[in-house]
């Protein structure tokens, strides 16, 4: 009788140990489901430099160094945007970061500066590096012959593959999905620009970005860029998880 009891005891704890670890793995699954706050902050900063807002882009820089953003990622983001939106908002963007890390120094705030990226090395053709690339990127292989735009305007294929996708998606301050994030909240803010935004919107799917995150994606940047960019966004984003 005892032994049955130390038994019923033992298939007890047993089953409360499961269950508490089911219990934790769908906590997990479903923590890992949503935008973190760090990814939240990614997509506040871009799309708020993308727009030129510099006053809320201030707050937005101390809450993503808050969130835990490095001073390198902040940079890096961007830095990134700049092949989107141009160089005038990215150049606004990082003079706004400085005041905003001369201000939290002077309080006293020491920022994590975070990695240096690391030097790429110029093993391979430019061009064949950001074609492999964009093929890692949209899992499709890249055409031999030019298409679209590209056969109107070869040259900025060339600069897509060598500038954009080898010299900056190479660059490991920020992941592929970071970078997409930056990516897709640019693009958004700007408008009009369905045809990029749909394919980047693919890719992030590609790279690890769950369709409820990017659902998220759209609830996060709907305050800063407007009802009819925010609509045009999610027309976009509903058409992209169909045809996944």
């Amino acid at each position: 009788m005892k032994q049955f009891r130390n038994f019923g005891f033992k298939v007890m704890v047993l089953s409360f140990a499961l269950f508490s670890n089911c219990t934790e793995a769908q906590d997990l699954e479903s923590t890992d489901k949503k935008l973190s706050e760090k990814q939240k902050s990614i997509l506040t900063i871009a799309s708020l430099t993308a727009k030129g807002d510099l006053v809320n882009l201030k707050t937005e820089l101390n809450t993503g160094l808050e969130a835990g953003l490095t001073v390198n990622e902040i940079k890096e983001v961007l830095v990134h945007l700049y092949a989107y939106c141009g160089f005038p908002r990215s150049i606004r963007g990082l003079q706004t970061f400085m005041e905003v890390l001369n201000e939290r120094k002077t309080k006293g705030i020491i920022d994590k500066q975070g990695n240096e990226a690391t030097l790429i090395k110029e093993d391979h053709n430019k061009y064949d590096r950001g074609k492999k690339i964009l093929e890692e990127l949209t899992k499709t292989p890249q055409p031999n012959t030019l298409v679209g735009y590209s056969a109107f305007a070869p040259t900025i294929d060339t600069f897509l593959k060598e500038h954009l996708f080898a010299d900056i998606f190479e660059r490991d301050v920020l992941t592929f999905a970071q970078r997409e994030l930056v990516t897709i909240s640019v693009i958004s803010a700007i408008g009009d620009a369905e045809p990029m935004l749909k394919a980047h919107l693919s890719i992030a799917v590609n790279v690890g970005l769950t369709p409820e995150q990017l659902k998220e994606f759209i609830v996060v940047i709907k305050p800063i860029i407007g009802k009819k960019k925010t609509k045009a966004a999610k027309e976009v984003l509903n058409e992209v998880l169909k045809s996944k």
